[in-house]
């Protein structure tokens, strides 16, 4: 699932405690061209304020008017599906793409016990199943693994929910204060790593979280796993290749270091000097980055977000920097 749908879920929990009334619409099923993948979620309250989205147009709507003409009755079944865009007139009307057809399990939120321990176990770093019985309403949750997808056989929903992706920087300096903010817009959680006490000055109103320790131990003590990126930026080898010789031995799905085509050759060349396995190095992105024509600390930093997306994403990369 995206991670940002993780906020429509902490949304939900916040208002059932409250003893507000919610139901929670989930993707399922798509035919055609669909506008949102099946999981996405979006989240309606009783007065009709919402968050999420599950077409990003028309559909939306028509979940609120749902709710204001009573078509959503309090006392309704717990689960029930809803179709959108059976017929080329009612795809035109919802906004959506010719021959798209959404369809939606409509969930009425009772204990949001479920809620709290989902949430608690994705930031825990766990990818959960999430298993809805749409004739009962009951939910349970079980382990999940990074491979696993949504199921909806029409009777069981079985959809993944995994913790929001990471960003470790090493390095808190002009260009780390970039990547940092624009990896926030695209929902990463960002850390950041430097023992330099000269570098975080300023930092206090920037979104990110500072590890403690030596870079090295940064990449430890967070416990590295497939949604996590590192970065190495100071420019400072004594503190790069620290970090780089733990975290190329990780399981961190992107690991990279700023400088140039000959300064990344020799990093490679002193890492293998290091110890560090031929098949380890080999896995370093350096120089980093996507080829924009990059030179500002602001297009650098799009330009490395824009790799590190297009491979978080399994997308090819065809213009990798070649300087």
């Amino acid at each position: 699932m995206d991670s940002v749908d993780l906020n429509v879920l902490r949304s939900v929990l916040e208002w059932r405690r409250a003893g507000q009334r919610v139901v929670l619409f989930t993707v399922v099923q798509t035919w055609g061209t669909a506008p949102r993948p099946p999981g996405a979620m979006l989240a309606l309250r009783e007065d009709g304020v919402v968050i999420g989205s599950v077409s990003g147009g028309c559909v939306e709507d028509d979940l609120i008017a749902r709710l204001h003409d009573g078509r959503i009755p309090a006392d309704g079944p717990p689960v029930q599906l809803i179709t959108y865009g059976v017929t080329r007139e009612e795809a035109a009307r919802f906004g959506l793409p010719c021959g798209g057809t959404l369809r939606l399990t409509e969930e009425r939120v009772g204990d949001p016990h479920w809620v709290a321990q989902l949430l608690e176990r994705c930031e825990a770093h766990e990818i959960v199943a999430r298993e809805l019985t749409v004739a009962s309403g009951n939910v349970v949750l079980t382990r999940a693994s990074k491979t696993d997808a949504l199921v909806f056989d029409g009777q069981v929903l079985r959809a993944i929910y995994g913790p929001r992706w990471r960003l470790l920087l090493i390095g808190a300096g002009q260009l780390s204060r970039y990547v940092a903010e624009m990896a926030r817009l695209l929902d990463f959680e960002v850390l950041i790593c430097d023992p330099r006490k000269e570098f975080v000055y300023g930092w206090e109103e920037q979104h990110g979280r500072f590890v403690s320790g030596m870079p090295d131990e940064a990449v430890l003590s967070i416990q590295t796993d497939e949604r996590t990126a590192i970065v190495a930026l100071t420019h400072d080898p004594r503190l790069d290749d620290m970090a780089l010789l733990t975290a190329l031995d990780s399981k961190a799905f992107y690991v990279g270091a700023l400088g140039s085509r000959v300064n990344s050759q020799k990093r490679r060349d002193n890492l293998a000097q290091l110890g560090l396995s031929a098949e380890a190095i080999e896995r370093l992105h350096g120089p980093i980055g996507l080829h924009i024509g990059s030179h500002t600390p602001a297009e650098i930093a799009l330009s490395l977000l824009a790799e590190i997306v297009a491979i978080k994403n399994g997308v090819e990369l065809r213009q990798k920097k070649s300087l």
